[in-house]
């Protein structure tokens, strides 16, 4: 092929047809993807008074914005979210914090997006304190309980706020305490905690709650195995949920069996006798009695000063919750820990040191830190 009269030709057709218009137009220059004259405009960052004032006139936005303050593990964020809770404090305490638990499958969200409908149409704020597990392998939660309260997340009397376990003790710990004070500040005066599931988790949320709900279902077995005698010496109150259709009979059967169970536990501090109810999530049956057994257990307590010995000894035991956590945090962010702390794991991995010898050295540089 003599590709020099291939050039040859091209040149000639061309130089014929270039003033035809079947010449193929050169187009413009590609335009940038996002527009050049598009300026961002950085986002006013609160200040603390923006932040007070926001949350005591009820604005659920910076509500929001402040628990996720506390949520932060910066420490700036940290210091901030601090102020903020020093200020509000005088205006919290006044709402009653009911903590949810249950098996797996029991039903917590569906039971309290129907209560939580009830409870709002009796002129009460609800706020939904939602602890989404998260995952042991990546970190991540996925924070869906908005998606299944469909009923009640778009009502403007309760906010719900799903917030990530991070691996705390069942996904409750101080954050969650403190996302209680700025709830009641902003002016919501019933607070539903529902927790990760049976567990742990439940020691922590009956030290932050006045009342203390278990959910529980029929015809999983054996109805008094179904749950730990710890978590029914726990309950105040209990539900046994999907007491509907066909359920409804054996619901009935489990409320007696756990009615009888409860009988055989010493009467707790409160002088209070649990109940058990059962009720429907679907047809709305039996939640009227359950808000109204709420009603009777608190109107008990304040009555022979339970109540206040309840929230007073909480009190104490975040004091000192908060003290842990605060030498736990100290610890770990010490310079000096931190660059010794790879040597001795390496070493009791090694078997050269026993794991407390090692812990034992590594918290004697801790406090002698800045001795010379």
């Amino acid at each position: 092929m003599n590709f020099s009269k291939i050039a040859h030709y091209e040149k000639e057709y061309a130089d014929i047809h270039h003033d035809t218009a079947l010449n193929v137009a050169e187009g413009v220059e590609d335009q940038p993807i996002v527009n050049p004259y598009f300026t961002r405009r950085k986002k006013r960052e609160l200040s603390v008074d923006d932040y007070v004032a926001g949350i005591l006139s009820g604005n659920v936005p910076v509500l929001s914005q402040a628990i996720t303050l506390i949520e932060s593990n910066n420490p700036e964020h940290y210091a901030k979210a601090q102020e903020i809770i020093e200020r509000c404090l005088p205006h919290a305490g006044k709402s009653i914090r009911i903590g949810i638990t249950g098996v797996p499958g029991a039903g917590k969200s569906t039971f309290i997006e129907a209560i939580g409908g009830m409870v709002t149409s009796l002129h009460h704020k609800l706020a939904v304190l939602a602890i989404d597990p998260s995952s042991e392998r990546s970190g991540g939660s996925i924070l869906g309980d908005k998606t299944r309260m469909e009923s009640i997340c778009h009502n403007p009397d309760v906010f719900i706020r799903p917030s990530p376990s991070a691996g705390s003790l069942g996904g409750v710990a101080r954050k969650t305490r403190e996302t209680v004070v700025l709830c009641e500040a902003a002016g919501f005066d019933v607070i539903f905690i529902e927790t990760v599931g049976v567990g742990q988790s439940e020691t922590a949320v009956h030290s932050m709650v006045d009342l203390f709900m278990l959910l529980q279902i029929s015809g999983a077995g054996d109805e008094l195995q179904g749950i730990k005698r710890g978590i029914m010496e726990m309950a105040d109150l209990m539900v046994i949920t999907k007491a509907d259709g066909e359920n409804i009979h054996k619901a009935e059967l489990a409320r007696t069996q756990f009615q009888s169970a409860l009988r055989l536990f010493p009467v707790p501090e409160s002088g209070w006798h649990p109940c058990v109810y059962t009720a429907s999530s679907v047809t709305r049956a039996g939640l009227e009695e359950v808000w109204k057994g709420v009603e009777s257990y608190l109107e008990h307590t304040e009555k022979n000063g339970y109540f206040q010995i309840n929230r007073n000894r909480q009190n104490k035991y975040w004091m000192y919750e908060s003290i842990n956590e605060a030498l736990r945090n100290s610890f770990y962010r010490s310079p000096v820990i931190d660059e010794r702390i790879g040597e001795y794991e390496q070493r009791v991995l090694n078997n050269r040191l026993s794991s407390f010898v090692a812990a034992r050295e590594l918290l004697e540089l801790y406090f002698n830190r800045d001795k010379k």
